[in-house]
């Protein structure tokens, strides 16, 4: 099947742009990245909208904090490694106060190839869903992640929305809708497995869904869309009907996607074999993005291996 692929950071600015003509008080805040995130077309239509808080991660959080205090809703945007790890402290303080602050964190896992392990964002999403109050959204495609920017400006409180650098199957209408906690099920052709995937880890996910269709294989492809709040119930009713569970997420295996729906099925008392394809426990390397992810494990390839070894 033939599919478009894009990079969902190319058009942050974009979006940014058209809800800043809709949202008077919307701000975006940068840490000297905003050509690198896109927010530079932002900055351009809206100079006096945009703050450019140098290479000062934790004071950029306090000052979105502040602006939220005066009923901005300032967006900071930054690399996923930076917004979660750099500046965890004052993102703790910022979800403690319940403020209503957006964080759009880009480059996760191992999209941003070349800059190695101090850059590559594999532990943001067990970072982030550690703290409460926080609201976690992983959306895929360029139109996913528009609609999951809106709803974070419904949602009264902190909202973490996770973009891919890396290209991303179109997998979605222009004027799609977005529901924080609820999953989606892509394609369904039966019931010997689900793999489900987190938004940056979106390629993968639907080019093994393909791979094992062409094994004979009757699978589920699932879009988890939010990490939390989870979609629990839809968790365990998709357990009550597969024999083996894939979860696939550009992250660490350990604390993130495949932790998360651990969780939920360890409550259960029959369930699925649940099977992890993301990043094992290990510094990365520097390299090429696409080359990175197969050589740490996030390939079609080791999701027909994982499948193969339990069914």
């Amino acid at each position: 099947m033939n599919y478009e692929l894009v990079s969902p950071r190319d058009y942050l600015g974009k979006l940014l742009v058209n809800l800043g003509k809709k949202y008077n008080n919307l701000v975006v805040i940068d840490s000297d990245l905003a050509s690198s995130v896109r927010t530079d077309e932002f900055s351009r239509v809206f100079p006096d909208r945009f703050f450019e808080l140098g290479v000062a991660e934790q004071s950029a959080m306090s000052v979105a904090g502040g602006l939220a205090i005066e009923d901005f809703i300032p967006f900071y945007v930054n690399f996923a490694i930076f917004i979660t790890g750099t500046a965890w402290t004052q993102l703790r303080q910022i979800c403690y106060a319940g403020l209503n602050v957006k964080l759009i964190g880009t480059h996760p896992g191992l999209d941003n190839g070349p800059d190695g392990a101090t850059h590559h964002s594999t532990a943001d999403i067990a970072l982030a869903r550690a703290i409460p109050n926080l609201v976690i959204l992983v959306p895929s495609d360029i139109h996913e992640v528009d609609a999951a920017i809106e709803e974070a400006i419904r949602i009264n409180g902190p909202v973490y929305i996770r973009v891919a650098r890396g290209d991303v199957p179109i997998l979605h209408k222009k004027e799609c809708h977005f529901d924080t906690g609820k999953s989606e099920i892509i394609f369904d052709d039966g019931d010997d497995l689900a793999i489900i995937f987190e938004g940056s880890a979106a390629k993968q996910a639907l080019e093994g869904y393909f791979e094992l269709k062409k094994f004979g294989y009757r699978c589920k492809l699932v879009n988890i869309r939010s990490i939390k709040p989870l979609d629990e119930e839809f968790i365990k009713y998709i357990a009550s009907k597969v024999k083996c569970i894939i979860t696939v997420e550009n992250h660490s295996v350990c604390g993130g996607l495949a932790g998360a729906i651990s969780e939920v099925l360890n409550q259960e008392k029959h369930r699925p074999v649940l099977r992890t394809v993301g990043i094992k426990d290990v510094f990365t390397e520097s390299g090429n993005a696409t080359q990175l992810k197969k050589k740490y494990g996030l390939s079609t390839e080791e999701i027909i291996t994982q499948v193969k070894n339990v069914l």
